[in-house]
């Protein structure tokens, strides 16, 4: 099962392996690249890959601090009828481990910054 292991200022550690790029992580699989250009250049395409995993929930974490993405980019997720949370990387690592650990069917789609 993957766990965020660790997070801070240009990495998240998923089972003690370090990554400095963003990337998608579910209790099975994990996707990387992903977001790896930073907040401004998420487009529809990187929400579209998040919204066919078909977990319940999907966290974004969007950097260091909380912003919200245009409705236009967050379409596919929207039309796939499920869950989503917009917040800023850290909470969105501690929130994945506590879904995941209930057993919960959860992505966490997470922004590095430096």
């Amino acid at each position: 099962m993957n766990i965020i292991t660790g997070h801070g200022p240009g990495f998240v550690a998923i089972n003690g392996q370090v990554k400095g790029q963003g990337l998608v992580v579910t209790h099975d699989a994990l996707i990387e690249p992903w977001g790896e250009l930073g907040f401004e250049a998420l487009d529809e395409t990187a929400f579209a890959v998040v919204a066919k995993l078909g977990t319940s929930i999907t966290l974004i974490g969007t950097g260091k601090r909380q912003r919200f993405p245009s409705v236009a980019l967050l379409r596919p997720l929207i039309e796939s009828k499920r869950g989503f949370e917009i917040m800023d990387t850290a909470a969105a690592c501690r929130t994945y481990n506590i879904l995941v650990a209930e057993g919960r069917s959860v992505a966490a789609a997470l922004i590095i910054e430096p």
